[in-house]
């Protein structure tokens, strides 16, 4: 899962953009509701946190914006705005959910994946694949009942490519999940995990379609 935050306080984004991830969760930092939008229109993001306080745009009125351009990626609310009627104008403006200030990190991990969960479609957060098994919410992979134990980017790239099905997956959009903005990532390291996944679910379960990019395969040997 692969999470813009936007939050002008550098505290409280510090503090979320470690939880996340610990979680093995792909997070990206605006402090701008300017930046916010810079980073949405060049990366495909899968849930965005917003706070309502922002420099230099109201989060609401982003908020408002962003879904009268048509972008509907999930967006939680989190902010410390806890009047009813806030409530109710983030909801009626698109937000998917509300969180208010303070909060425990491990509910809003909790309801990330839930947005994600139904923004796939999925009503439970285990992920069955053959004979392999996914919780994202634990982190928890087995393969025919064995715990088989993955890095975080090896986490994000079995996520991305359980959620995507049977969709091809570039190498620019699986390099956003497990990267996300950042720049210094190396030439090969997308093949590199791509072989780690294999070497551990076996040789099937990454797809490569030739000249268009990658897909999910069958797990097991």
């Amino acid at each position: 899962m692969h999470v813009l935050l936007i939050e002008d306080d550098e505290l409280v984004a510090s503090g979320i953009l470690a939880a996340l991830r610990l979680s093995s969760i792909t997070a990206d930092h605006a402090d701008t509701a300017s930046a916010a939008s810079a980073a949405l229109a060049t990366t495909a993001f899968d849930v965005a946190i917003l706070d309502l306080g922002l420099p230099d745009e109201d989060g609401m009125a982003l908020l408002r914006r962003w879904r009268g351009a048509g972008k509907d990626l999930p967006i939680l609310i989190l902010t410390a705005r806890d009047n009813v009627l806030d409530r109710v104008a983030g909801l009626r403006a698109g937000a998917d959910d509300y969180l208010l200030k303070p909060f425990e990190l491990a509910e809003l991990v909790a309801r990330l994946h839930a947005l994600h969960r139904r923004a796939g479609g999925r009503s439970v957060n285990l992920i069955a694949h053959g004979a392999l098994c996914f919780d994202p919410a634990t982190c928890v992979v087995t393969l025919s009942g064995d715990v088989v134990e993955l890095s975080r980017r090896e986490l994000a790239l079995l996520q991305a490519l359980l959620h995507a099905g049977k969709r091809i997956l570039s190498a620019d959009q699986i390099n956003d999940k497990l990267y996300g903005l950042a720049d210094n990532v190396e030439s090969n390291a997308i093949n590199v995990h791509i072989h780690h996944l294999r070497r551990k679910l076996g040789p099937r379960i990454v797809e490569t379609v030739r000249g268009l990019g990658y897909r999910l395969g069958a797990a097991g040997p």
